[in-house]
């Protein structure tokens, strides 16, 4: 009888920075370890995630029951990408209601597979309540952190301190974190709307307080970064939660993959014949992930600002703020009067609908630099191939990342705060110029990306025959180390003081 493989189970939340990296994570273990992966989320998103996958993977989804009109949300709200901003925090809300359903669906796994255990359960940073179940059911469980260490551990210290509620009171406009001083000042401005307004009685508060905590009960953190430029954020959850933090990116999902999971948008072929056409190192991308867009006003300033560059550009358009984010493109309404026209005729500008594939973009000799909102999956994708980038954050853990990326790394220039902030087209076009021209700020910001390209390279560097590993394929290691190590395993009544219980080894116990 053939071996039984390992069997890992995977559940991301559902929003596509989420389920992005898990996705890519999936697909990276089934290759390597030939590890059988039971991917599971919401029956929408199994749906979507089936076109997906490349015709040789054998990663089973497997769908979990989810009604949103039972949660206040509109019908078939499965994923962040559809519903509005201010109804995110009830969709994770809605989440925590898988717990019983997720519980039962892992024993069902169990017995299925005449009581061999799943090696592990890797799950969410917004689904804590995963690690309780784990041990309920006898598994190791680990989270997974598509956003990077430092922005993380930003965005963990506030949400769980809210120092700047007193700084707010008091009239001051900076504050640092109480446990994670390294981070240095943070302004009221680098934080996202929701956690602005936060007072530890609204949903977000209540909602984190609940939930981030219990990190403290799982095996340990997975993080989608590179520990040489990322090591202060993975440094601070080490010390704060006595967990080990596995630093394993990039891992990211092929351009490949993506296409085959997208709605609309330009294809590869023909953004690669435009981009094919312009000089070396020539062209602004354009930006803002699959949440997230900028106001009306906004979009006619960012519009002015590439005119006035006279920078080329490939720029992906969202609906505005205000508009349905399923809206047809509305050139007339949403940018100055003719600019469509005007960036077609001088072909200066390429304009997308919704969607495009970012690293076929980003790998291109022709691409310059990233005008992007930095979130965590954008940023490993632009630094993997040397971009530097314009960062303009917009929600979460964004205005941290662009922080890292500015004060630490040296890799970006910032050009805004904020999804409605005030920002004017002759501001916006001097730091295009800035980044894109042979200053010598220019230069070195070039350089850095580079030189952070060649740290990513060795990261992920699995040489066999020359036996190197780099940092982040070490890690992998360490973390199915600490998985098989560490797995709950049952033993008989006598075993366990009677009981029939499962009790967990961890590595002490050896």
């Amino acid at each position: 009888m053939a071996e039984k493989r390992e069997n890992v189970v995977m559940f991301p939340f559902m929003a596509q920075g989420h389920i992005i990296p898990f996705l890519a994570l999936a697909l990276l273990i089934e290759k390597t370890r030939n590890y059988k992966i039971t991917f599971v989320n919401t029956p929408l998103n199994i749906k979507k995630l089936r076109s997906s996958l490349p015709s040789d993977s054998c990663v089973q989804l497997l769908e979990i029951p989810f009604n949103s009109s039972e949660h206040g949300l509109p019908p078939n709200t499965e994923n962040c990408d559809v519903v509005p901003y201010h109804l995110v925090v009830r969709l994770l809300e809605a989440s925590a209601s898988l717990r019983p359903v997720f519980k039962q669906l892992v024993e069902d796994i169990i017995r299925q597979q005449d009581g061999q255990r799943p090696l592990c359960i890797i799950g969410d940073i917004f689904f804590g309540w995963m690690a309780g179940v784990a041990e309920e059911v006898g598994l190791f469980h680990a989270v997974l952190s598509g956003a990077g260490g430092f922005g993380l551990a930003c965005y963990y210290s506030i949400w769980l301190n809210l120092p700047h509620k007193q700084v707010k009171k008091d009239g001051g406009d900076h504050f640092l974190l109480p446990d994670f001083q390294e981070a240095s000042k943070i302004e009221l401005t680098q934080l996202p709307l929701t956690m602005s307004v936060a007072d530890g009685r609204d949903s977000w508060s209540i909602f984190h307080h609940k939930y981030l905590p219990e990190w403290t009960k799982s095996g340990g953190i997975l993080f989608n970064t590179v520990e040489e430029f990322d090591d202060i954020g993975l440094v601070y959850f080490k010390r704060k939660l006595s967990k080990p933090v596995w630093a394993v990116g990039p891992i990211l999902l092929s351009t490949e993959n993506r296409i085959r999971a997208s709605m609309g948008g330009a294809t590869p072929e023909y953004c690669k014949a435009w981009l094919d056409s312009k000089p070396e190192k020539s062209v602004l991308f354009v930006s803002f992930g699959s949440m997230n867009t900028i106001s009306p006003s906004q979009m006619m300033e960012l519009a002015k600002a590439l005119e006035l560059s006279g920078r080329h550009f490939i720029w992906v358009v969202r609906p505005p703020i205000g508009f349905d984010i399923n809206s047809e493109f509305k050139a007339n309404e949403w940018l100055p009067e003719g600019f469509e026209e005007r960036m077609r005729e001088s072909e200066k500008g390429l304009l997308v609908n919704k969607w495009a594939p970012q690293q076929e973009i980003l790998s291109h000799k022709s691409t310059s630099v990233f005008l992007s909102h930095c979130g965590w999956n954008s940023v490993l994708e632009s630094l993997s191939h040397g971009v530097p980038l314009l960062g303009w954050a917009m929600a979460a853990e964004q205005f941290f990342n662009v922080k890292l990326l500015v004060e630490q790394v040296g890799v970006c220039v910032e050009v805004a705060r904020g999804k409605t902030c005030e920002v004017k087209h002759e501001e916006v076009a001097a730091k295009i110029k800035l980044l894109m021209s042979d200053s010598e700020k220019g230069k070195e910001m070039r350089r850095k990306a580079c030189e952070v390209r060649e740290m990513i390279e060795s990261a992920m560097k699995d040489d066999d025959e020359g036996g190197f590993k780099g940092f982040s394929v070490k890690a992998m290691d360490e973390f199915f180390h600490a998985a098989g190590t560490m797995r709950f395993q049952t033993h008989t009544p006598n075993q366990l003081n009677g009981t029939n219980q499962p009790r967990v080894q961890r590595v002490d116990d050896f």
